[in-house]
């Protein structure tokens, strides 16, 4: 039997979002800040060649604002 791997998407909270950059750092291809330092989502469904990164910032976000 062949499982269709589950599609996920990224989201993230802007009200709770603190600004640490922690999400920048680890995958800039994924996530970028805008003028206030909040989080902002440039690819909510990340290719396989950024998903690693993407998953690693969303658990270094220090408040849980990205979720998947």
């Amino acid at each position: 039997m062949v499982t269709a791997e589950r599609e996920w998407r990224i989201t993230a909270d802007p009200t709770v979002c603190i600004g640490s950059g922690s999400c920048v750092l680890a995958a800039p291809h994924t996530f970028d800040q805008d003028d206030e330092g909040t989080v902002v989502v440039l690819q909510p469904t990340p290719d396989e060649n950024h998903r690693a990164a993407a998953l690693t910032a969303v658990g270094a976000c220090p408040v849980r604002a990205i979720t998947t």
